[in-house]
């Protein structure tokens, strides 16, 4: 008899441990970020972020989407010749042209990218998409991390900002 009454304890406490691992799992998943959280809280999409704010895009990039963006890191941005970033920034247009040309709209996994040979985006002209011996090239920049998962779509990180034709 008291064998089974601790065996019953055993069970209700495997239960319960359980049932509070699977609430806190779902409570982590309904509090997934969209894209512009995902990229302030990475901490190296600083320029990116600054450029989104500048060129009106926060709404969009938080709305419900989904979207694909191929985002530049801070250190793709310093590539860019002296004055660039901060020329852009003054030209609200201009910078909205060059940003809308990192997304695609919908959720495109890596292993979608991959079978690719360019990508439509927002901006209205497509991104060539090359794949040589394990490496992803989007236009000149190398896609340096993928499937950064939003609620509201995916981010792949590049090491270059990309430009459209102008």
């Amino acid at each position: 008899m008291r064998r089974a009454r601790e065996r019953n304890i055993r069970y209700c406490m495997r239960a319960l441990f359980l049932t509070s691992v699977l609430l806190t799992c779902s409570a982590f998943a309904a509090s997934a970020a969209d894209i512009v959280d995902t990229a302030v809280a990475a901490g190296d999409f600083k320029t990116l972020v600054a450029a989104v704010k500048a060129a009106g895009l926060v709404d969009t990039l938080k709305g419900a989407g989904p979207f694909t963006v191929f985002a530049p890191t801070d250190e793709a941005f310093a590539k860019l010749p002296a004055g660039t970033v901060d020329s852009l920034l003054q030209n609200p247009e201009k910078l909205k042209k060059i940003l809308t040309y990192h997304v695609v709209a919908g959720k495109v996994m890596a292993a979608d990218v991959v079978k690719m040979k360019s990508a439509k985006t927002v901006e209205g002209s497509s991104a060539k998409v090359t794949v040589k011996g394990g490496t992803v090239m989007i236009d000149q920049a190398k896609v340096v991390k993928t499937d950064i998962v939003c609620d509201n779509g995916v981010i792949h990180v590049i090491d270059a900002v990309i430009m459209p034709k102008m």
